[in-house]
């Protein structure tokens, strides 16, 4: 089947209202990109931004009416901004996103391999993932220093923490290396879904507890780790101290490596850091919890 792409300029006011007359006019997909190279450095989660002037792209059926879509536009904007259609040849979508995301090894044992594909070592610790609409692939230098040390840790018969699970990759891969019981938590319902998907397609539906940041129970864990952002990391120190037994271990990442010594001060009331990890300007620190708060 062929597809017919509309680009649209919009200011940020009026993308929703235009997301959503698309979509009501039959756009099996909407996205936005920024329209004048605006950089958003650390974006709320909760409460994502617009750049001031958005390029819009929806994706119809070859034979939608154009007329009828400028017509919608118009009656919608009042009036009709800089556009364009462009046809678009059938593609073979789930094989354009698999050319990047293959399976890839993370330390010694420690595999994540896309549904689609089998194990290039079925005697490995092997993570069958699809991560839906949810961030978490192990493409991102982030993620890839958080399972490395997932797989180098001792975590049989361990608690653990995944703040910000997305995709649910680290929570299935902290269970399949041995963890007792783990805490997925996140904000975005999308990455919830995908964790639950993933915990079914990966048999570790039992040891994975999946829900808010405010369902986490009360009781210390043996391990907390969040690979999420610097600004939300500082103001969740006090929290992440409270959710860990004395001598637990935190691992955080998504840290930009000038945010280095910002880190570090939130967290060292209650924290003693090891030596930590680097790639590609991306850090991931790791902490012992102190044996008593101050």
């Amino acid at each position: 089947m062929a597809w017919l792409q509309l680009e649209i300029m919009l200011d940020a006011g009026e993308v929703e209202r235009i997301e959503t007359t698309l979509t009501a006019a039959g756009a099996i997909s909407v996205t936005c990109c920024d329209a004048a190279d605006t950089p958003l450095y650390e974006p709320d989660a909760l409460h994502p931004p617009l750049w001031p002037h958005t390029r819009l792209s929806a994706l119809f059926p070859s034979n939608v009416d154009r007329d009828a879509l400028r017509a919608v536009l118009a009656a919608a904007l009042r009036k009709l901004p800089p556009h364009r259609f462009t046809p678009l040849a059938d593609r073979d979508w789930e094989r354009e996103w698999l050319r990047d995301f293959q399976p890839m090894r993370f330390g010694r044992r420690l595999w994540i391999v896309p549904s689609a594909y089998a194990p290039p070592d079925p005697a490995a610790v092997n993570v069958r993932l699809d991560p839906g609409l949810a961030f978490g692939t192990g493409t991102h230098p982030t993620t890839a220093l958080c399972l490395e040390w997932l797989d180098a840790a001792a975590l049989a018969g361990k608690t653990v923490v995944d703040y910000g699970c997305g995709s649910g990759i680290l929570a299935i891969a902290a269970v399949r290396l041995g963890a007792m019981q783990v805490h997925a938590v996140d904000n975005d319902p999308q990455a919830l879904a995908a964790t639950r998907d993933n915990a079914g397609r990966n048999h570790v539906e039992a040891q994975t507890e999946i829900g808010p940041p405010e369902s986490l129970p009360a009781a210390p864990v043996d391990v907390v780790i969040a690979n999420i952002l610097a600004t939300p990391l500082v103001e969740l120190a006090a929290q992440f101290a409270a959710h860990l037994k004395p001598g637990g271990q935190l691992v955080l990442s998504g840290i930009l490596s000038d945010q280095d010594r910002e880190m570090r001060a939130a967290y060292s009331p209650w924290f003693r850091f090891g030596s930590g990890a680097q790639r590609e300007g991306w850090l991931r620190l790791d902490a012992h919890r102190k044996p008593e708060s101050h």
